[in-house]
């Protein structure tokens, strides 16, 4: 079973088998023999949506088209349990304001966000500095402060997946921000202070107690051969407390000022995509700017919180299955839905949930039912069925306005459980659509302009 379980890992946001050995055991999980061909990356398939803007690569941090290393992954059962983490934090602190009556006194954008920096998936490769460093970075929907691992930094606290940690000493181009400049002063919560030096100092913390902490520059970006960002504005990472990640670092793409998609707004405008590829031995794409045609897109309002911009949510209105729609009372969705790229299985209120798994049981009744398997609760036994053979409705999101966006295959049944790719929630604040349910679209998040576009098939 172990070998089994490598090769799950090679799936794009399907690792979800905690508390799960015993079911896995007795009943057939899907596709095991394909995944032995996702041992090697793939020709892109991606079709960014228009010219004029720009577009990086985009991979699965542990998938054969990663980048790096990949010597710290994480077990499946860690994997899910940040996943979980990352989910319930962001339905509590950040969903709460966007019901018919805001809970004011949680308007405020927290300094610890989601769960560690295990909990993300997806990372682009870039240069910084002069000469350059290349750096692998996850990309982060959840968080506007970037960072990098630099020099000086001592092991174990920080690593170097490619043989070198950034070293700012030798870069001509980089400047640290004084602590009384109005840009270290914009950091608010991550905000730490001063160094012996005077140098502005930064602390972000995630909800596991990991954290990073360092000084705070400005320094040359390189996105592409053409495109470079100069006093691109990251932390400089001296200290990563808890960060078993082997990543270079993370890029924020939040909606607050730090982040890359504001530093950039001024050529690209506040505006940007991603498409999640389907598996892993594929390549997706991140891409800076509004395309100049969204007439392939459907799209939907994009909700904001004042005191909250880092944060990108929308409103659910339905749910089809099948083609037909479930008929949800507009009140079960009324607090939200997050848009996050670093939370794997979408969530969903309880009643919307059963509603949504009522009538998938109901066109899934030519296969037999299993007992639950982790934190997944609608799940089947394909025991004899090829994964070619598998026969499963669509199901579709309807959002606010109108907009279906109909659902890849890949992103109704959990590969690796064999059960319907969707989370119940307690919580009465709100849902989160994970990267599982966003693949194989481009999602465009147009802050601008205040909308949220989807195109089906983009990678």
């Amino acid at each position: 079973m172990a070998s089994v379980a490598q090769l799950l890992l090679l799936l794009l946001c399907t690792y979800h088998s905690i508390g799960a050995a015993d079911a896995h055991s007795i009943r057939k999980v899907l596709a095991t023999d394909s995944l032995k061909a996702e041992a090697v990356c793939a020709e892109p398939q991606v079709t960014p949506s228009s010219s004029g803007r720009i577009t990086v690569p985009l991979n699965h941090r542990y998938g054969p088209c990663s980048p790096m290393p990949s010597t710290n992954e994480p077990t499946m059962a860690e994997q899910l349990r940040g996943d979980q983490l990352r989910a319930e934090y962001v339905r509590r602190k950040v969903l709460g304001g966007l019901g018919d009556e805001p809970k004011q006194s949680e308007l405020t954008v927290p300094t610890t966000l989601g769960s560690a920096l295990d909990s993300r998936l997806y990372v682009i490769t870039v240069d910084i500095g002069t000469p350059v460093v290349t750096q692998h970075m996850i990309i982060d929907t959840g968080s506007d402060v970037s960072w990098v691992q630099c020099n000086p930094c001592p092991e174990p606290s920080c690593h170097a997946p490619n043989g070198t940690l950034f070293d700012p000493l030798l870069s001509s181009t980089y400047v640290p921000f004084n602590c009384t400049s109005a840009t270290c002063l914009q950091l608010d919560d991550n905000n730490l202070g001063c160094s012996s030096t005077q140098e502005c100092q930064y602390y972000v913390g995630y909800g596991d107690g990991s954290n990073t902490t360092g000084t705070y520059g400005a320094d040359t970006l390189v996105l592409t051969e053409s495109e470079t960002v100069t006093g691109f504005q990251f932390g400089c990472s001296h200290a990563a407390g808890g960060v078993t990640d082997q990543t270079d670092g993370l890029m924020g793409l939040g909606g607050d000022v730090q982040s890359l998609v504001s530093q950039t707004a001024g050529t690209y405008g506040k505006a940007f995509s991603y498409c999640l590829p389907a598996t892993s031995s594929t390549s997706g794409f991140l891409t800076l700017g509004a395309p100049n045609d969204t007439s392939d897109f459907v799209t939907t309002p994009m909700l904001r919180v004042k005191d909250r911009l880092t944060f990108y949510n929308v409103l659910l209105q339905d749910i089809q299955v099948d083609g037909n729609p479930l008929g949800i009372s507009p009140s079960v969705f009324a607090a939200g839905s997050l848009m996050d790229s670093g939370t794997r299985i979408t969530t969903l209120p309880v009643e919307a949930y059963s509603a949504l798994s009522s009538a998938f049981k109901a066109s899934m009744t030519q296969y037999t039912e299993a007992p639950p398997w982790g934190y997944f609760e609608t799940c089947f036994d394909f025991a004899g069925v090829e994964q070619d053979d598998l026969t499963i409705p669509p199901v579709a999101l309807v959002f606010d306005g109108g907009a279906i966006v109909d659902l890849d295959r890949s992103a109704i049944i959990d590969v690796a459980s064999s059960c319907l790719a969707f989370f119940p929630t307690n919580e009465t604040d709100g849902s989160v659509i994970g990267c599982v349910q966003q693949r194989t679209f481009e999602v465009l998040h147009d802050v601008g302009q205040s909308v949220f576009g989807f195109r089906k098939g983009a990678c």
